[in-house]
């Protein structure tokens, strides 16, 4: 047991993973020497060698190419791509080739890679450094799609995503990095790959989150319990697989439900989810269910992300309306205030 943080976590999980397999290798731009742009791959070369940890050309489409071909070789290429929205040059070889090779080969090649992709806002980061890009994603069948909210499932989660069989698109939180917990990397206590957690138990809502919204979730849980309001919440921590059961068996209990996300809203992961929630938990629901999100723009300058990043009081003031139609809750405000 001791501290650590994400980023502490997820160099941990990668350097198991070298060591446990002579498969796996990791590569990107930056990755090697330097130990990547936020030193998730510090030591590595280091420890492994430049044949297993190692720099790439700034080609994002090459290198993912170049992994397809090496994981229809038999290894198990682990690759960084820099920032969410530099990940966009690859998207055709993710949803054309990585995404279909299975399915495309009737099940005689897997490709078992995974691709890590420092995702969202929060860090005061320019236009293509804090996207939120899970949506693309998680609608190209063939991707599993995960997305960590604290230190234990950062480790487990990636650990898992590289001894499975098919490829995973393991969207890291950036503003997360630095958060520390008391954890015990060397035994498991996280929930298995494909199931979501309740990290706060309530009744009278259920906020579901994922990655950096958790957060904020569970913050705005926090806050509504000085009024006597006792709100549940789930971290879905992987996107795809979607874990019904967990979400439904909460709604359920709760009969209310909030979705909360970074990313914009229009055509959303939350979407997906309010719309599976109506469809499985209709005869429970003493409300609509409401999503919070970020605003349908371009990501702003980082001096307006703030406000356009979903925080806990626009999480509170759906949680009022849930419970009192369009009435603005305020009384979080007046706190704050005084």
């Amino acid at each position: 047991m001791g501290t650590a943080t994400m980023a502490q976590a997820l160099n941990t999980a990668l350097r198991d993973a070298l060591r446990e397999d002579e498969r796996v290798l990791v590569f990107g731009e930056d990755v090697g020497r330097l130990g990547g742009v936020f030193r998730i791959t510090d030591g590595l070369t280091a420890e492994f060698g430049e044949h297993r940890c190692f720099d790439t050309p700034l080609a994002e489409s090459g290198l993912v190419g170049l992994a397809v071909g090496l994981a229809m070789g038999g290894f198990r290429p682990v690759v960084e791509l820099q920032f969410d929205a530099f990940a966009y040059p690859a998207f055709e070889q993710i949803a054309s080739h990585v995404a279909k090779m299975r399915n495309r080969t009737r099940g005689r090649v897997s490709l078992p890679m995974v691709l890590r992709i420092p995702y969202g806002g929060g860090i005061g980061g320019v236009e293509h450094h804090s996207d939120s890009s899970e949506a693309y994603y998680a609608h190209t069948p063939g991707l599993k799609v995960v997305t960590p909210a604290t230190v234990e499932d950062a480790h487990w989660l990636l650990r898992d995503a590289v001894r499975d069989p098919d490829p995973v698109v393991f969207l890291e939180p950036k503003k997360q990095y630095w958060s520390k917990q008391d954890v015990d990397l060397e035994r498991r206590g996280a929930q298995p790959f494909g199931r979501a957690a309740v990290r706060r138990v309530g009744r009278d809502a259920t906020l579901i989150a994922y990655g950096p919204a958790v957060p904020v979730a569970l913050a705005a849980a926090a806050e509504a319990a000085l009024d006597g309001i006792e709100l549940e919440v789930v971290d879905l921590r992987t996107l795809v697989p979607f874990d019904d059961d967990t979400v439904t068996a909460s709604v359920r209990r709760t009969g209310r439900c909030v979705v909360v996300q970074e990313a914009q809203g229009f055509a959303g992961v939350g979407a997906e989810i309010a719309a599976r929630v109506q469809e499985r938990c209709f005869h429970s629901l003493a409300a609509p269910v409401l999503r919070v999100a970020g605003f349908d723009i371009p990501y702003p300058p980082p001096k307006l992300e703030h406000a356009h990043l979903p925080g806990v009081d626009r999480v509170l003031d759906a949680v009022h309306r849930l419970q009192y139609d369009d009435e603005p809750d305020t009384r979080h405000l007046a706190r704050v205030a005084s």
